[in-house]
């Protein structure tokens, strides 16, 4: 999840079990009620909620890195409904969204996302975190080392790095620059929902950086661009359509 740092104390050493915050009630203010959002009707009045809604809906239909996701969710058997699946709420903070693993929900922070460019990316980020929810037993709250890897993930296969992207954040870099914004925007994912240091943030990140890297599902590759996920995509159907011959 991405999102903006605050200052912090020492928190514990990787690995150590956390207790479970209120994860989803620190960052998403909405949510704590009931631990789910609670808009209704007259929500969807507002400006922001309309534009959020109507941008998810152009990429759910129209993003090819969401649109294979969406397929390997599926073929997974955890099918994506986007009434269900996705919430358009205000969040704290510079905060762009989440996922809300005690719902199985996608946080979309409407007062944060302001272009259809941000959302996809957004849309991308959390459908990773909820593609890892459903095919392996990802320890949230308790292990922050499960954490790491599925920022580490999200940040390499989402687009979060790509060269447009990184040269919109005046970030030029030299070898290996992909691995390095992939570390540090995972670094900066922890922080924004955990209330650990940095220090404790970075060690998570480096014991599990070379393997979670080096996993590329359900794309096969990094996709740097949407031609690569469009090829990412149709592989996955054709590989799909493989085992569903044998």
């Amino acid at each position: 999840m991405a999102g903006a740092r605050d200052e912090r104390g020492p928190g514990p050493e990787a690995g150590q079990q956390l207790p479970q915050p209120q994860v989803a009630c620190q960052v998403f203010p909405e949510r704590l009620a009931q631990g789910r959002s609670q808009q209704g009707f007259l929500s969807s009045l507002f400006t922001d909620n309309r534009k959020c809604q109507r941008m998810l809906l152009e990429t759910l239909e129209t993003n090819p890195y969401v649109k294979l996701l969406l397929d390997a969710m599926k073929h997974s058997g955890c099918a994506v409904n986007k009434q269900r699946h996705f919430s358009c709420e205000n969040c704290d903070g510079n905060v762009s969204g989440g996922f809300d693993a005690s719902t199985s929900q996608i946080v979309l922070c409407q007062n944060n996302i302001r272009s259809q460019a941000h959302m996809n990316r957004v849309a991308t980020h959390e459908l990773i975190h909820a593609f890892d929810h459903c095919r392996a037993h990802v320890s949230w709250f308790t292990n922050v080392r499960h954490l790491a890897c599925s920022e580490v993930r999200a940040a390499n296969l989402s687009g979060d790095c790509s060269l447009v992207n990184e040269i919109f954040r005046l970030h030029f870099g030299l070898k290996q620059h992909h691995q390095t914004c992939v570390r540090d925007r995972a670094i900066l994912s922890i922080l924004a929902v955990r209330n650990i240091s940095k220090e404790v943030a970075q060690k998570a990140v480096d014991e599990v950086f070379e393997s979670c890297f080096n996993d590329h599902e359900p794309f096969g590759r990094i996709p740097h661009n949407k031609t690569y996920a469009r090829y990412a995509h149709r592989d996955f159907q054709n590989r799909d359509r493989y085992y569903s011959n044998i």
